[in-house]
C-alpha cells in the first residue's frame, strides 16, 4: 500500500489563487523565493531539458514595466481598458517571478511536450508559494505575448517567450471560493 501524505493531498484538493490585485508586502526575502524557485524546478522534465528560467522582479522593476506597457499598448492602438490591464498587473505588484519558456533543440522531445513542463513550473511555483503561506497568482495577458514588450521590458530572445507571471506576496482578503468543475462530468472510464 502506499504511504499517504493527507495533509498535501488536503492542500491541493482546498488550495486557492489569491487575486494578484488583493497582495501586499511584505514578499518572500531571496532565501525564500529561492525555495519556492526549487520547488517548482521539480515538476517533471521529459528529457531533462530544463526548457525554463526565472526572471525575479522586484518593486523597481515592476514600475519600469507598468510605464512600458502603458507605452506599448498606446503604441499598439489598444483601447484603454486593455492598456490599463496591462499596465496594473505591475502597478499593483510587489514581486513577481517571469517563468520564461526556453525550448531546447532535442532530438526526443518536441517541443509541445517542452512547453507542457513549463505550464508544470508554473502551476508548481504557484502551489509552493500557496503552500508556504503567502498568497500567490498566475498572470499572463497581452503584455506577455507582445514580442516588443518582452524584448525590451524582459531582454528575452527571440526563441523564449513568457509562460507565466507568478505574483506571491502577502494576501489582503480572503476570496470566496468560485464553482470548480464537475470531475464526473468531464471523466471517461474505460
Amino acid at each position: 500500500m502506499p504511504a499517504p501524505n493527507p495533509a498535501a493531498l488536503d492542500f491541493l484538493l482546498s488550495r486557492r489563487s489569491r487575486p494578484a490585485k488583493t497582495l501586499s508586502g511584505p514578499v518572500p526575502d531571496r532565501a525564500a523565493l529561492t525555495q519556492l524557485l526549487t520547488a517548482a524546478s521539480r515538476s517533471p522534465d521529459h528529457g531533462k531539458l530544463e526548457p525554463w528560467r526565472f526572471i525575479v522582479l522586484d518593486r523597481a522593476a515592476m514600475a519600469r514595466l507598468a510605464a512600458l506597457a502603458q507605452a506599448r499598448g498606446t503604441a499598439l492602438g489598444l483601447e484603454a481598458e486593455q492598456i490599463i490591464k496591462g499596465r496594473t498587473q505591475f502597478d499593483q505588484g510587489h514581486l513577481a517571478v517571469v517563468v520564461v519558456e526556453v525550448q531546447r533543440a532535442s532530438e526526443k522531445i518536441p517541443p509541445l511536450e517542452q512547453t507542457y513542463a513549463v505550464g508544470g513550473v508554473c502551476l508548481a511555483l504557484l502551489n509552493a508559494a500557496l503552500a508556504a503561506g503567502w498568497g500567490a497568482n498566475w498572470l499572463s495577458g497581452w503584455v506577455s505575448h507582445d514580442r516588443e514588450f518582452i524584448a525590451q521590458g524582459l531582454n528575452l530572445a527571440q526563441h523564449e517567450r513568457v509562460a507565466g507571471l507568478i505574483h506571491i506576496g502577502t494576501e489582503t482578503s480572503v476570496p470566496p471560493d468560485r464553482p470548480r468543475p464537475d470531475v464526473n462530468a468531464i471523466t471517461t472510464w474505460l
